[in-house]
C-alpha cells in the first residue's frame, strides 16, 4: 500500500479541519466588509447628516475658493497699506530754540516731517521781537536743494531717529 492510501483518513480530516478554518476566516471577513459597506453607503448618500459626499466635497471646494479668494484681497490691501504707509510722515523731529540773544524764551522752532525713505519736509520759525519768519524747505533722502540751520539739521536728525 502506498502512503497516501495508508494516511487517507489522516488527510481528509487536515483538510476538513483547514476548510472549517478558512470557512470561519471568510465569516469574519464577510462581517467585516458588510460593516465597511453600510459606513461607505451612509457616507455616499448622507444617511446621518442629510448630504451625500459629493456635494459636501463641492461645498468644501467652493468654500474653499471663496477663502483664497479673500486671502488674495487681504494680500492686495495689505500691500496697499503698506506702500501707503512707507510714503507717509511717521518720523517727526522738534528742535525750540531761541533764535536772537535777549529774547526770553525758546518761541523759535523747527519741525522735520520724514516718511520711511527719509523724505518730507522741514519747516522753522523764526521769532523775533518786531516780527517771525517761516520757512519751508523740501527733504529728500534726508537732504534739502537749500541751505539749512543748525536747528533744521537737528529736527532732521531727531525724525530720522524717532522709531
Amino acid at each position: 500500500m502506498d502512503p497516501i492510501t495508508a494516511n487517507m483518513k489522516n488527510i481528509v480530516m487536515g483538510l476538513a479541519g483547514l476548510s472549517a478554518v478558512l470557512l470561519i476566516w471568510n465569516i469574519c471577513l464577510q462581517v467585516s466588509l458588510s460593516g465597511l459597506k453600510k459606513r461607505y453607503r451612509q457616507m455616499m448618500t448622507g444617511e446621518q447628516t442629510g448630504k451625500d459626499f459629493e456635494t459636501m466635497l463641492l461645498a468644501h471646494i467652493a468654500k474653499t475658493d471663496r477663502v483664497a479668494a479673500e486671502n488674495a484681497e487681504i494680500k492686495a490691501e495689505l500691500k496697499r497699506l503698506s506702500d501707503l504707509l512707507n510714503i507717509s510722515v511717521n518720523r517727526i523731529g522738534v528742535v525750540r530754540f531761541s533764535a536772537f540773544a535777549g529774547t526770553c524764551s525758546d518761541l523759535s522752532y523747527a519741525v522735520a516731517l520724514l516718511d520711511q525713505n527719509n523724505d518730507g519736509i522741514v519747516f522753522s520759525s523764526i521769532f523775533g521781537r518786531e516780527d517771525s519768519r517761516s520757512y519751508v524747505k523740501p527733504i529728500k533722502n534726508g537732504a534739502s536743494t537749500y541751505t539749512l540751520t543748525g536747528e533744521e539739521l537737528d529736527a532732521i536728525r531727531k525724525a530720522k531717529e524717532w522709531k
